[in-house]
């Protein structure tokens, strides 16, 4: 027993002199590791009293900032301005004020990415709409009286030749918003969306009338193109909204202002597989051998209240920027300005310069007190444009105004 006792004795006794080296090791460590800090610590001290006595300005850098160096290596993103509008034009300044408050993660005004939904009409707002009127317009005369592949009905033929003389005149008769989309969406049936993309985007490089050096797919704002791409570096997503048929605009839009297919709400037409015949949709499958295309008829023309409700059926959130030109569009700004939680904005444009475009002053005036009476920012063409299709295009013909006064004269 007393042997036992002894051999219990010595093996605590090991254990309790194990237990004090484990002990000191760990205070060794631990004052080890102290030391190391205060090292770091007085060394990142000194970096910055360094870089405080260094700069002239007496501007201290903090140990952050001295630590987190940028990587070089990496290219900065470049930069996207707001170009082609005047040097002291108010409305781009509001519009460079705005973006920055509402980027701004410590302001007050302050829109999550998330959130950040722009609107904007097609025609008369981002491309021309006076050469000699609207694209969907010409296309669809080219398409009806002077398309060599195309035998259109005699009916539609003499629609579009009514359509044709008052265009010119860049003049519109009552209904032509639903008897040109009447007649267009019967113009493009039995053609597929790619085939009717691939159709506008040739009609776009035929000249825009009325003008010197500029052709339809060129005839676009580029102040306003120059708006849409600033916008999108400042993590907006812009949404064509026009009442143009939704496949032409996917076409026009894609081009210089990119903007995705998804992204381009229009006038709706209908749609058919080549083997449905007059089968219901829902009692038909679409086979191996279909192909989709346009079935001939206009469903939705995609002006006033009707881009409002696209808007919400399709986008589902409500706008903080909407950008018109017309009456078509008072809708849709009303719809932003009112309906949004956050410091949204409506900016009209008014068609008021009559030297590079063919304005219409008195129309500009009209709209503009529209607008100016439901708290929307108004854009002078004329004022606030440093250019609008580019300083090289010229007009080739008096605008109307200037035709009026020279036969008043005349007479």
């Amino acid at each position: 027993m007393k042997k036992r006792n002894k051999v219990l004795t010595a093996a605590m006794a090991l254990c309790m002199a194990l237990s004090a080296a484990a002990c000191g090791s760990d205070d060794s460590s631990k004052a080890e590791t102290a030391s190391k800090a205060e090292n770091t610590t007085a060394a990142t001290t000194t970096t910055a009293a360094t870089t405080a006595a260094a700069d002239p300005t007496g501007t201290t850098t903090s140990a952050a900032e001295t630590v987190s160096q940028p990587d070089e290596s990496r290219p900065e993103k470049e930069e996207v301005r707001l170009e082609y509008w005047a040097e002291d034009s108010k409305v781009a300044q509001s519009i460079r004020d705005w973006v920055a408050e509402v980027t701004d993660p410590n302001s007050e005004k302050f829109i999550p990415v998330e959130d950040r939904i722009v609107v904007s009409d097609v025609d008369g707002t981002l491309i021309g709409e006076l050469y000699p009127a609207y694209f969907d317009y010409c296309q669809f005369v080219h398409r009806a009286l002077y398309d060599d592949t195309y035998k259109a009905p005699e009916e539609m033929k003499e629609y579009a030749r009514f359509l044709e003389e008052n265009i010119k005149t860049r003049t519109l008769p009552p209904n032509s918003a639903t008897d040109h989309a009447k007649w267009a969406a019967l113009a493009y049936k039995d053609m597929t969306p790619d085939e009717l993309i691939a159709y506008s985007k040739e009609f776009m490089n035929s000249p825009a009338e009325g003008f010197e050096n500029l052709t339809r797919g060129e005839a676009y704002y580029k102040p306003m193109c120059s708006l849409v791409k600033y916008l999108e570096a400042n993590g907006f997503t812009v949404y064509a909204v026009s009442g143009t048929d939704r496949t032409l605009v996917r076409a026009v839009m894609s081009e210089h202002f990119e903007i995705p297919y998804e992204r381009c709400i229009g006038t709706d037409v209908t749609y058919t597989a080549t083997g449905k015949g007059d089968t219901d949709g829902l009692d038909y499958t679409y086979s191996s051998d279909d192909k989709l295309v346009f079935g001939g008829e206009y469903i939705t023309k995609n002006l006033k209240f009707n881009k409002v409700w696209f808007i919400a059926r399709e986008i589902g959130k409500v706008p903080v920027l909407a950008l018109g030109n017309s009456s078509g569009d008072l809708a849709m700004g009303q719809y932003t300005v009112n309906n949004s939680k956050y410091d949204a904005r409506a900016y009209m444009l008014l068609c008021d310069d009559t030297e590079r475009d063919y304005g219409k002053p008195d129309v500009a005036e009209k709209f503009k007190a529209s607008c100016e009476e439901r708290g929307f920012t108004t854009v002078s063409m004329k004022n606030d444009f440093a250019t609008i299709y580019g300083d090289d295009v010229k007009l080739s013909e008096a605008p109307a105004e200037t035709k009026d006064s020279e036969a008043k004269e005349a007479a």
